[in-house]
């Protein structure tokens, strides 16, 4: 499915149990999968093939601890930009050291930026230096990240 679109792909129980287990252990084996599901191996092989061919499984993730990784400073930037940007800004944000995870919004500002850098020193670099610096950036607001915890997600993968 490509980006943008709007086609949905409609899950069944079997598909929302497989993202469930997924979800919380993305190295789950099939055999093991396939249990928790109560299909088969081949069954659950299927099923992961149709849920990526569908670009509902984007990919497996391994989740780390940013702190003990070297990376303990992180801060939300919100960027206002110039309304013809956002297509250049999007493509320098994917190539900038850094920067986690970017979302255009609509609202008071136009993206958010979750920047993880090591130490203060290099989240001021890449707010006042690269962000800022941005052709089509004409305001940034930062806010720290003191604390991180995850929600339960949706209620299905639950």
């Amino acid at each position: 499915m490509a980006e943008g679109t709007t086609d949905t792909y409609e899950l069944d129980a079997i598909d929302r149990r497989i993202i469930k287990e997924l979800v919380a252990d993305s190295r789950i084996s099939m055999r093991a999968l396939a249990e928790k599901a109560h299909i088969s191996r081949a069954h659950a092989y299927v099923r992961i093939e149709r849920l990526q061919e569908a670009g509902i499984i984007e990919g497996f993730t391994t989740r780390i601890s940013h702190s003990k990784a070297g990376l303990g400073s992180s801060a939300f930037i919100a960027l206002s930009i110039r309304q013809d940007s956002w297509r250049g800004i999007s493509t320098q944000l994917r190539a900038l050291p850094f920067v986690e995870h970017f979302s255009l919004l609509g609202g008071d500002f136009d993206v958010l930026v979750l920047v993880r850098a090591p130490d203060n020193s290099a989240l001021r670099h890449v707010v006042l230096e690269r962000l800022q610096s941005l052709e089509g950036v004409q305001a940034t607001k930062t806010w720290l990240i003191f604390e991180e915890a995850s929600g339960p997600g949706p209620e299905w993968v639950r």
